[in-house]
C-alpha cells in the first residue's frame, strides 16, 4: 500500500466518534457487570445474610471474611438462625469474579455495576458492614471516594442474576428470586425471543442475561 492509500484510510475515519467526555458521559454497562458488592435485605428489613460464610470459603482471592452469630430472639437480624455478624471485603484483593454472588444461597450479596472508587489509605479500602449493607430505601450506600449514578444504583440487586444456568427456557414466566427492600418482586424472565430481541446494553454487545 502506498502513502496515498494509507492517508485515504485515515481521511475516511474523520468524523466517526469513538469516545466519549467522561465522566460528564458514561457509557452503558452490561447488566452483569461486576462492580462493587452490596449485602440486600428482604422487604421488611431483615438482612438476607445469614452468617454461613459460603462466599469467604468459595472466594479464590481470600478478601472476604465472615463471622456469624446467633439471632437474638428479641431482635433478629434476619430470618433464619444465624445473621452476618462480621463481614468485611477487603477491595485490594477482590477480583471481582462473582463466585460469591454464585454461592450465596439466600441472594444476600450481590454485585453493583460502580467500579469507580478508589482510595487514599488501605483502610478505605475494606468495607465492612456498615458500607455494605443497603440502605432503609434498599438503595447502596454511597462513599465520598464512590462515583455513583442512577443506572447503578437501580440495577444493584439480586434481581441481576440469572433465574438458571445458560438462560434454560423451561424458567420462562418463573420468578426464582426473592422481594428486595425497596424494589419488591422483581419481574420473571421474559421469554427468549423477547430476550433475544433487545438492543445490546454495554459497549461489548452482550445482553448480559437481564430478566
Amino acid at each position: 500500500m502506498g502513502y496515498f492509500e494509507g492517508f485515504a484510510i485515515t481521511a475516511r475515519q474523520i468524523g466517526h466518534t469513538v469516545t466519549v467526555q467522561y465522566p460528564e458521559h458514561k457509557r452503558p454497562k452490561p447488566e452483569r457487570f461486576h462492580g462493587r458488592h452490596v449485602l440486600n435485605r428482604y422487604e421488611d428489613g431483615m438482612e438476607k445474610c445469614i452468617g454461613c460464610e459460603l462466599c469467604a470459603g468459595v472466594c479464590p482471592a481470600r478478601c472476604i471474611y465472615v463471622r456469624g452469630a446467633d439471632n437474638p430472639p428479641d431482635a433478629p437480624v434476619s430470618p433464619g438462625e444465624r445473621y452476618g455478624y462480621v463481614y468485611e471485603i477487603n477491595y485490594l484483593r477482590c477480583i471481582h469474579c462473582d463466585l460469591c454472588v454464585e454461592a450465596c444461597p439466600t441472594e444476600a450479596i450481590t454485585e453493583s455495576k460502580l467500579f469507580e472508587f478508589s482510595f487514599t489509605n488501605r483502610r478505605d479500602a475494606i468495607y465492612g458492614k456498615d458500607e455494605l449493607v443497603v440502605d432503609d430505601d434498599g438503595k447502596p450506600k454511597q462513599l465520598p471516594w464512590e462515583d455513583w449514578n442512577e443506572t447503578s444504583i437501580e440495577d444493584t440487586s439480586a434481581w441481576v442474576r440469572a433465574t438458571a444456568p445458560g438462560g434454560d427456557a423451561s424458567f420462562e414466566g418463573s420468578i426464582l428470586w426473592s422481594g428486595e427492600l425497596g424494589f419488591g418482586l422483581r419481574p420473571a424472565e421474559p421469554p427468549q425471543e423477547v430476550a433475544d430481541q433487545r438492543p445490546p446494553s454495554g459497549p461489548t454487545g452482550g445482553r448480559g442475561g437481564q430478566h
